[in-house]
């Protein structure tokens, strides 16, 4: 008997399939040799990550590491839809708080973005964007507002090695950071990731003297509320059964939380920001994680500041009126007349 030819040519279908397969095998070894494909943005700096020790030596990443990584791509994703809106968007009239161009330079398109980083701490936040963003871009700027000076050495350093020429690390506070003559007059951007306390207040202040475009505000520790209903509770529990939402001290320190971030919002409407308050990531990663998003369009709210001033009152909080509030029309002073 003739034995069977093995040699006869196979089908196209069968060549394809075949080719299907090595395609399919040679796309599950490229994934397995990159364990971070999933993990990183393209062409996200594996170096930086490294540096920051996001990533181990090893480009490896650990439990904790990959915690910090997520919050801060996370952030990014916002911060990221802000910064092409800025790019793109027309500068404004000058009028007050929040505004943006002179006269001469209404309609004209921004040269390039000034990005304020406060509390930026060993700044993962400032880097990444800085890597994501602003180094495929020719323009632009970052500054690193931080008060504790070894951290602004470290930082300064690294963008020297890393070649980030326009990132600048400066050694204040968040309020000595309005009047420094190391930032300029203007600022697009104002970032504040977990600024404690009172210092999102003072990011706040210092992108309305600065006239942002923007505010990312990610708030931490909200103390001050907290201090002032724990002084007068005696008298609130006599005047409003509402004083029951903070008698026991964990629920004073939840609700001058909670108090706060929304007069915070209320604040920002009322000098012209339209306000979206999110979540950053899951609870699962972190507490602290409500994201004010605030974009200036210079409508600003008379409803907003008339409900402030009438949840001061209500809660026996005036006395922040003119410390906090300050930019409220109210506040200002008269013209003179001519």
């Amino acid at each position: 008997m003739t034995p069977p030819n093995t040699d006869l040519p196979r089908s196209p279908k069968s060549v394809r399939h075949q080719a299907t397969h090595k395609g399919a095998a040679k796309g599950a070894n490229a994934i397995a040799s990159n364990p971070l494909a999933d993990e990183l943005r393209p062409g996200q700096s594996v170096e930086l990550l490294k540096e920051l020790h996001i990533l181990t030596r090893e480009g490896k990443l650990n439990q904790d590491s990959r915690r910090k990584l997520k919050q801060v791509v996370h952030l990014y994703q916002f911060i990221e839809k802000l910064l092409l809106e800025l790019a793109d968007a027309p500068l404004l009239p000058s009028k007050g708080a929040g505004a943006t161009a002179e006269p001469d330079q209404v309609g004209a398109l921004p040269p390039g973005i000034t990005l304020a980083d406060h509390g930026a701490g060993k700044s993962y936040l400032g880097f990444i964007l800085y890597d994501l963003f602003f180094r495929q871009r020719s323009q632009g700027h970052i500054y690193g507002i931080e008060s504790r000076a070894e951290l602004v050495q470290k930082s300064t350093e690294l963008a020297e090695r890393l070649g980030f020429e326009r990132m600048s690390f400066i050694n204040l506070t968040v309020a000595q950071s309005a009047q420094s003559a190391c930032l300029p007059e203007r600022i697009d951007l104002v970032t504040a990731l977990h600024a404690c306390d009172t210092a999102t207040d003072d990011a706040i202040a210092f992108g309305l003297q600065k006239q942002a475009r923007a505010m990312v505000l990610v708030p931490c520790c909200q103390a001050e509320v907290a201090r002032v209903l724990s002084q007068h509770k005696a008298l609130s529990l006599s005047r409003t059964p509402l004083a029951e939402l903070w008698r026991h001290p964990l629920h004073t320190r939840e609700m001058g939380s909670q108090i706060t971030n929304v007069l915070r919002c209320l604040y920002l409407e009322a000098c012209g920001y339209q306000v979206t308050v999110t979540e950053l990531v899951g609870w699962e990663h972190s507490m602290k994680n409500e994201l004010i998003i605030a974009r200036y369009t210079g409508q600003k709210k008379r409803a907003s500041a008339e409900r402030l001033r009438a949840l001061l009152t209500e809660f026996g909080l005036l006395s922040l009126l003119h410390t906090r509030f300050t930019s409220l029309s109210e506040n200002m002073p008269p013209v003179a007349a001519q």
